[in-house]
């Protein structure tokens, strides 16, 4: 991956505790599995922030060797990696993902 699209990745982490690499926007996700974690997220009542993939090739072939992860959407929380929309649905149901989400914003 180049430098800068490194940079850019590290950059967006970095833009907000809790940042979703998506397809879509989280008004309008084009995606069933993005759309999982706005609900997700919209649910828990949380503050987040969103990067549609499917705007910036760079980005979206850029995520998936960042995190080493082939999916997208990817959450980041406080710049560390959980997951995409199967383990946040798991977080979720287990109540692992608000305990996880309060104590990482806590700090």
């Amino acid at each position: 991956m180049e430098k800068q699209t490194k940079d850019r990745i590290e950059h967006l982490i970095n833009s907000s505790p809790i940042f979703v690499f998506m397809k879509g926007t989280k008004l309008m996700p084009q995606c069933g599995f993005s759309n999982n974690v706005v609900q997700i997220l919209n649910s828990l009542g949380m503050t987040y922030d969103t990067f549609d993939v499917l705007s910036d090739f760079e980005i979206r072939g850029g995520i998936k060797e960042y995190s080493d992860w082939p999916t997208i959407p990817q959450v980041y929380v406080k710049g560390e990696f959980i997951g995409g929309s199967d383990i946040l649905i798991e977080m979720y149901n287990s109540g692992e993902l608000r305990e996880k989400l309060e104590i990482a914003l806590a700090s």
